[in-house]
């Protein structure tokens, strides 16, 4: 996992030291360090310039024509019929015509006028001017303006050819010349130079300026093995860090693969976002990170929070300019926000924990700003627009938590709450077709819940497991003796073997029932534990007294199933659950009696073996005697005798 997840992460960061980042419209001044080039930047020309360049040079391209001498000889004998015919007209023909020819004829060709014409032969070409050349309109123009008056009715048109005929080919070759001419680039900055310095006002010229060089030095980047390895061991050794903490100091994650995923998978997932606001230039401290401390906290602890944070945090910093700006800002903000979901009891405490965000980041930004970076951003309320974006996204910790519950079955303080109220459907039925089961259940919860407070756990977490350890008896609830009224006992009637079958049988009928109602793991576990490995020692011991030396096979037949607890909160809940039994069943409620029933319930534990998986110490449960011993003589008033 460690593997694959530094992999995919350094296959997201930048393959250099990012300087800068894209500038908004609103962002007014240079945030971050002076801005020195250390390669030649050539300043490219927009595509829509360079197709504004080629329109104008294509307008202004010059058109070439040739001297077609086949075209004159045709002229030529024409005139020469016209000589033989009408010689007069002929003589006076042949001055204007030679003036005509001298200049040329040119083929007519669109905005031949607008452009340079140049008259080629061979590889050389001579410039002219539209105003030297004749084409056949405007020669005919001539001739009927000359000879009009005199000679009416004759057609000009039969003696006028093109000499000089447009050449696409050559025309076309110069124009593409000039197009191959054009340069994609404005102009050019030197290394050295300093494009901007930190705190400059930013023009609109420089703003194109930079977000051109921020465009210009991202593109580029390409794949380099040495460079990508060393990002890769770079977060390698995050990642494994991250491990290491959790098998040094958060024993009960490491052992859950789920669990593990599930703080990877936020590492990931911040990375990712920070990427893709890097590539779409997006404001980057608008994103929460402040959620990760969040989600952390609301399924495991603050410790892990914060240190999962941390890693986030460090591995995110490669794509700023200015790390330490944003390690300061996002790291004291996650600490922060760890204040105010210390203990998840109440939704509001996210609105909080937003609220925080907002002016940790304000307090933050204004000091780092003013005491080591630019004073100036300080009067720009632009500056804060990613701040307060950041702090309201901290909301969506409440559709995430639901999220995260969902597919990685975590159960959070606000899921406790919603087990522990009273109207679930569970409890209802309980308290209206099992009330002796469910007054017992809350006895046990009482119990549980003030051991677990003195001694270190989850305190929601095991009163709803004691609301619901005993929902197996809904099934058969007369069987058991808080349900029974009036004396009598069906297991009167029973053998004993049948008899410890229907109670040992509540758990499993517990089980499958939190499982048909889609309770969590969490609480189910409750339900298989409470009773552990013990055996039903009434049954056992009328079973022995019915069938002498041969109940001694039939042992393994009078114990639960198991498993036994694994948890301190099962632990405890354990030795509540047999403490509020066993407690109805005195005669007598005196110091006495409950400090010996208590004492016996919790050796008869120790005995079989019962707490070996559990991580409570005999400190906890000496203090749990101490608690137990208080309450049960505070339920049952009883008074501790003095000497006379």
């Amino acid at each position: 996992m460690v593997f694959v997840i530094s992999y995919l992460v350094a296959l997201m960061l930048p393959n250099k030291e990012v300087k800068g980042h894209k500038l908004d419209s609103y962002t007014s001044v240079w945030p971050y360090r002076d801005l020195v080039l250390e390669d030649d930047f050539y300043i490219e020309k927009s595509k829509a310039e360079i197709t504004e360049e080629r329109k104008k040079i294509a307008a202004t391209s010059p058109l070439f024509f040739e001297y077609n001498a086949a075209e004159n000889a045709k002229k030529e004998k024409q005139l020469q019929t016209l000589k033989v015919n009408k010689p007069k007209v002929y003589d006076e023909l042949m001055i204007v015509m030679a003036e005509i020819y001298r200049k040329g004829v040119f083929e007519m060709v669109d905005s031949m006028c607008e452009k340079s014409v140049y008259v080629a032969e061979g590889n050389y070409a001579e410039a002219v001017s539209c105003f030297d050349f004749y084409t056949i309109p405007k020669a005919a123009g001539r001739l009927r303006q000359d000879f009009a008056p005199i000679i009416p009715d004759f057609n000009y048109l039969d003696y006028l050819v093109i000499n000089y005929y447009y050449n696409k080919d050559k025309s076309d070759m110069y124009l593409n010349h000039l197009l191959e001419q054009i340069s994609l680039y404005k102009s050019v900055l030197k290394t050295g130079t300093t494009l901007i310095k930190r705190g400059e006002p930013i023009t609109e010229e420089k703003r194109k300026l930079i977000n051109l060089y921020y465009y210009s030095e991202n593109k580029h980047d390409g794949f380099v093995l040495s460079v990508f390895m060393a990002k890769w061991f770079l977060v390698f050794i995050i990642c494994l860090i991250l491990l290491v903490f959790l098998a040094f100091f958060r024993t009960s994650i490491f052992g859950q693969n789920k669990q593990v995923a599930f703080l990877y998978l936020l590492l990931l997932s911040s990375v990712f976002c920070t990427y893709i606001f890097y590539q779409y230039s997006l404001m980057i401290l608008a994103l929460p990170f402040a959620l990760v401390p969040i989600l952390v906290r609301v399924f495991f602890d603050s410790r892990a929070a914060l240190f999962t944070h941390l890693m986030v945090v460090l591995s995110c910093s490669f794509f700023m300019a200015d790390k330490m700006e944003f390690i300061l800002l996002e790291l004291l903000t996650g600490i922060g926000t760890l204040f105010a979901v210390a203990e998840m009891r109440k939704r509001q405490q996210i609105l909080n924990a937003a609220l925080l965000v907002l002016v940790f980041n304000v307090l933050i930004f204004v000091s780092y700003q003013y005491g080591f970076s630019s004073p100036a951003l300080i009067f720009k309320l632009t500056s804060y627009v990613p701040l307060c974006i950041s702090a309201m996204l901290v909301l969506l910790a409440y559709p995430l938590i639901y999220l995260t519950e969902r597919f990685f079955g975590f159960i959070s303080d606000f899921k406790l709450l919603e087990l522990c109220d009273l109207n679930h459907p569970l409890l209802r039925t309980l308290s209206k077709e099992v009330p002796g089961t469910f007054q017992h259940s809350l006895q046990v919860a009482n119990l549980a819940e003030e051991a677990i407070y003195y001694i270190g756990g989850n305190s929601l977490l095991i009163r709803a497991g004691a609301m619901y350890h005993d929902i197996g008896k809904i099934k058969n609830p007369s069987f058991f003796t808080e349900n029974q009224s009036h004396g009598f006992s069906p297991h009167q009637e029973l053998n004993p073997l049948d008899s410890a079958n229907i109670i040992i049988n509540h758990v499993i009928h517990g089980v499958e029932l939190a499982k048909e109602h889609q309770l969590p793991e969490q609480i189910i576990d409750f339900i298989r534990t409470h009773h552990g490995t013990t055996s039903v020692k009434y049954f056992y011991a009328l079973f022995q007294k019915q069938s002498g030396e041969s109940a001694a096979l039939s042992e393994d037949k009078f114990h639960y199933p198991g498993p036994i607890p694994f948890s301190k909160e099962t632990a405890v809940l354990m030795i509540a659950d047999g403490v509020e039994a066993a407690s109805r069943s005195l005669k007598v409620h005196d110091a006495a009696s409950i400090n010996d029933l208590v004492d016996q319930m919790i050796e008869y534990k120790i005995a079989n073996n019962q707490f070996i998986n559990a991580d409570i110490t005999f400190k906890d449960i000496t203090v749990i005697k101490k608690i137990f011993k208080k309450r049960l003589m505070n339920i049952y008033h009883a008074r501790i005798e003095y000497p006379d």
